[in-house]
Parts: C-alpha cells; sequence; structure tokens
C-alpha cells in the first residue's frame, strides 16, 4: 500500500498567462499558493484472486479487466503513461473538498496519482518531474483545456511566483515572506462555498480561443503579479493585495460571458456590502469556491451575509505533493528496494 497526499491551491493573479497558447508568446506570471486541504491517493498491486485486473475507487466504483475500459480519464492515462496495465492494480481517491470547484484539484489528483504509481514502481520523481509529466498527461493525453499552474503549484507547494518563459519552461520563486506578515496575509483571507460545481475545461476552451482578442486584460493580469509581490514583501498596508484583487477580478470576468454569472456577482456585491476589500472567483469561472480580502474584525459580517455558503477555514502549507505512507513489506515482495523521497 502507498498513500501519496497533495494539496489543493489558491491562486491569487495571473490566471490565464499560464495556457500555452498565451506564454509561448508572451511569456506569463502567476502568484499562488497551497492550502491544507488535500488529495489523497491510495494504491497497491491487486492479488490475482478476482474476476477484475484494476479495481478505482472515486465517486464512483470500476472493476474493470483491462486499461481502456477505466473511465476515470486521469487514472486511465497515469497508467498508460507509466506503462502500468500489466499488473493488477487498486486505486482510491479520498478528497477533503468537492472536484470541480476551482482549487486545481484536477490537477491534484493527476500529480498525487503519478506520485502514487511512481512509488508502487520503487520511483521518487522530484517535483519538477511531477509537475511536467501531469502537465503532459492533462495536456496531451486526455486533452483537456488545462493550463500549467495548477500542476505546478501543488507538485512544489507553498507560496510561489511561478513564472513561465516562451517557448516553454518556468521557474518557482518561492516567496520568503516574515512569520508575521504571513500570518496577517492568511488572517485576512475567507474561503467560501459557493455550492455550484463546474466542468473547468469546457470554460478553458472559451478562455483559449479568445486569448487573441484579450491582449490588454492578459497582459495587465500578468503585470498584477509583480504588484502582489511587491505588496506582500513590502512594509505597507496589506489592504492593497485586497484592492487588487478586486482589480483583478473585475477583468477576469470579462475574458468571457460564462467566467462569471448573475449569482456569482451577487455573491460578491453582498460580501463587499458586509466589509470585505476584494476577493475573486477561484478556478475557470461558473461556480466553485470565492475568495475574500477582508479585516478579521469584518470577516464575522461577511459570513453573516453569505450565512447559505459553506465557509471553509484554511492555513498555507508548504510541502507540496509527497508520499506519506508506504508498506515496506509490498514493495520487497514486489523486488522493489527501499524507497526515499526527494
Amino acid at each position: 500500500m502507498i498513500i501519496s497526499r497533495t494539496p489543493f491551491r489558491i491562486s491569487f493573479f495571473g490566471g490565464g498567462t499560464d495556457y500555452p497558447a498565451w506564454f509561448r508568446e508572451n511569456g506569463g506570471s502567476v502568484l499562488s499558493t497551497t492550502i491544507n486541504q488535500y488529495c489523497h491517493i491510495s494504491g497497491r498491486y491487486l492479488p490475482p484472486f478476482f474476476n477484475h485486473r484494476h479495481r478505482i475507487v472515486w465517486s464512483r466504483i470500476e472493476e474493470v479487466s483491462g486499461l481502456e475500459e477505466i473511465v476515470h480519464p486521469s487514472v486511465r492515462e497515469c497508467m498508460r503513461f507509466l506503462n502500468m496495465d500489466g499488473e493488477g492494480l487498486e486505486v482510491h481517491h479520498d478528497g477533503d473538498l468537492p472536484a470541480r470547484a476551482g482549487l486545481g484539484s484536477s490537477s491534484s489528483f493527476t500529480v498525487g496519482m503519478l506520485h502514487a504509481l511512481y512509488g508502487l514502481q520503487g520511483r521518487m520523481p522530484d517535483k519538477q518531474q511531477l509537475a511536467l509529466d501531469a502537465i503532459h498527461v492533462e495536456q496531451n493525453m486526455i486533452r483537456e483545456n488545462v493550463g500549467c499552474q495548477d500542476q505546478i503549484a501543488v507538485a512544489f507547494g507553498g507560496l510561489n511566483r511561478i513564472d513561465f518563459y516562451p517557448p516553454g519552461g518556468f521557474n518557482v520563486f518561492k516567496m520568503i515572506l516574515p512569520r508575521e506578515r504571513l500570518e496577517v496575509l492568511q488572517d485576512h483571507l475567507l474561503l467560501m462555498f459557493t455550492g455550484v460545481s463546474r466542468t473547468a475545461s469546457d470554460i478553458a476552451g472559451e478562455k483559449i480561443k479568445a486569448i487573441s482578442n484579450k491582449r490588454i486584460e492578459l497582459t495587465t493580469m500578468q503585470q498584477m503579479v509583480a504588484e502582489g509581490v511587491k505588496i506582500l514583501t513590502g512594509n505597507g498596508s496589506l489592504d492593497n493585495f485586497g484592492r487588487l484583487l478586486h482589480e483583478s477580478w473585475q477583468l477576469k470576468r470579462g475574458l468571457t460571458a460564462r467566467i462569471s454569472t448573475s449569482h456569482i456577482d451577487e455573491i460578491y456585491d453582498r460580501a463587499l456590502k458586509a466589509g470585505a476589500i476584494g476577493g475573486k472567483l477561484l478556478g475557470a469561472g461558473g461556480g466553485g469556491f470565492m475568495l475574500f480580502f477582508a479585516a478579521p474584525e469584518r470577516q464575522a459580517a461577511v459570513k453573516q451575509a453569505l450565512s447559505e455558503f459553506l465557509h471553509v477555514p484554511f492555513r498555507f502549507e508548504t510541502s507540496g505533493s509527497h508520499v506519506i505512507f508506504y508498506e515496506k513489506a509490498m514493495m520487497v515482495k514486489h523486488g522493489i528496494g527501499n524507497l526515499s523521497q526527494k
């Protein structure tokens, strides 16, 4: 048995500039953090005593004889990528938060799945390899309309600026803040679930098609990353970070008509009237989680104004995807030596 744990992420600025259609020509930049809400993937080699070869447990239970029968696209393509159809596998998914909600859950799943499968093979990839492999699986094998920030963010973990360079490649710059300032930032953030899940790939597809007509907006959103970093690393009021979130959301919601809805706009307006300084809808758009920036003394009023929605407490995390359990006896049984994590 092996278990990987991969965090979900919150993206502050620069979303949209991580699509290859943009950064291969213009470069890109995002500012994001991972949080202490996780996707857990457990896996083991399935003993040969069953009528099925593979058993996949997620929101449904799949018991199949071969790779092509697997419905879950990430499980199927991760196994194909690592040539793991030869032996029977059992895979279980457990998530702390719902899927399709704007926190990079699909990429957390793919990164965690690859991490677990690599572990079963007795290999521990570094974080860059995990991110690159997950990007390849999602973009080229599953053929989803996804960017590149989520896979990198959840593989590496932490509060980071991630820069993308034409024609490809990326660098991760860890944001090192004084503990007190980091605590103040966390204490100003509220995460609320709208109760609406959506398929991000469909909305992202429209954003990609609109890139050529939204150069000014995307350039401005990319520049906001540097401005956000300057605010965080400076000594001024962090309220400016909240105001920048508000400006970024106004730009983002104009990229396509499907990013926001009248329902989302109403939630956002109610939060501002209750005292939030700024915020945004997380992920591609259409629903999911909303992030608000509000002073601690105003947060009770914001939560009361949005009392029908679920508030999810969180803190930042720094570990990224990692293996939290492996059973050595199982490894030895399959001819695999000691497992060390990079």
